[in-house]
């Protein structure tokens, strides 16, 4: 039995000096963070330390928790000579974390090296994560397609977050997480239907944040001439930042076994059981038997 938290973001010591070490978005003054299209944004040195979030992980019953670079930020769309110092550092900080973390690999997008992503699956991560606006349109599967191969030929899963967020600065604090990132999701669910799955039959992918809620508008999307809907046992969706009310109203649109549990912790905490108010069979899926799936292909 494996209880495993698909999402979560933890600044490792490399990680904090690589950014700290720029002088333009994205970096660190501090622990205050600077990204183009975003206000500065003030960590808390305590979300990052790794000894309390170890601690953290013990207390929420984790037998597993994966760490993702926090895709934002916009590191992977950095030109490749500035991205690599940012992504090593991550990989390293990442490779050297105690039990019970593990991690996605990251790869910059914008000028793609599958041999450079491959060198880091090597390593033992665990999939590949990559920014939702990267895989957007078929320009972006395009770009992509090597990575997507890559993860293909593996039997690895690609994860989907949301990517930076330019446009927020002027408004508050949570509109970034709460228009263009869920925006986002959304596009990145139904660019996987009409773009990424044809052409990658066999690739196992998870969307953070529920998807957006994309799931939800499939009503919308056959009465506009969408293909009938049929259960794809590849795709799966977190649960990041939601509570029980959308999680219920996606497993009835998707089905238990699509749903996995991911926190996005520090941002949020894991679903508490039973209090999330589904029941112990529902639990069961989403912390052990669906990450299994995800992870490996298998019941």
């Amino acid at each position: 039995m494996t209880n495993v938290d698909v999402h979560q973001h933890l600044w490792t010591p490399s990680l904090v000096t690589a950014l700290r070490s720029r002088r333009e978005p994205p970096y660190l003054e501090g622990w205050t963070l600077f990204l183009d299209g975003e206000p500065p944004y003030e960590t808390s040195p305590a979300d990052h330390d790794i000894a309390g979030r170890t601690e953290l992980a013990v207390a929420d019953g984790l037998d597993r928790a994966l760490v993702s670079l926090s895709t934002p930020i916009g590191v992977e769309w950095l030109p490749a000579a500035e991205a690599r110092p940012l992504l090593d550092a991550y990989h390293e900080g990442v490779a050297e974390l105690p039990e019970p973390f593990g991690g996605w690999a990251a790869a910059c997008v914008r000028d793609i090296d599958a041999n450079a992503a491959a060198k880091e699956l090597d390593r033992g991560f665990v999939g590949l994560q990559l920014p939702a606006n990267a895989l957007a349109d078929p320009t972006g599967y395009a770009r992509c397609a090597p990575l997507l191969d890559l993860l293909e030929e593996r039997g690895l899963p690609l994860f989907v977050h949301p990517g930076p967020a330019p446009g927020g600065s002027e408004g508050p604090g949570w509109w970034p997480a709460m228009v263009p990132y869920v925006q986002q999701m959304h596009s990145a669910w139904f660019a996987f239907r009409a773009f990424g799955r044809p052409r990658h039959p066999r690739l196992r992918v998870c969307f953070a944040l529920l998807a957006g809620l994309a799931p939800l508008h499939g009503e919308r999307y056959a009465a506009r001439g969408g293909p009938r809907e049929v259960t794809d046992p590849g795709v799966f969706v977190d649960t990041s930042s939601y509570g029980p009310t959308a999680v219920d109203a996606i497993v009835h649109a998707l089905g238990v076994d699509a749903v996995v549990q991911g926190s996005d912790r520090p941002y949020a905490r894991p679903p508490q059981y039973p209090g999330f108010g589904l029941g112990g069979a529902t639990a069961y899926a989403l912390r052990i038997a669906n990450p299994r799936r995800l992870f490996t292909g298998k019941e």
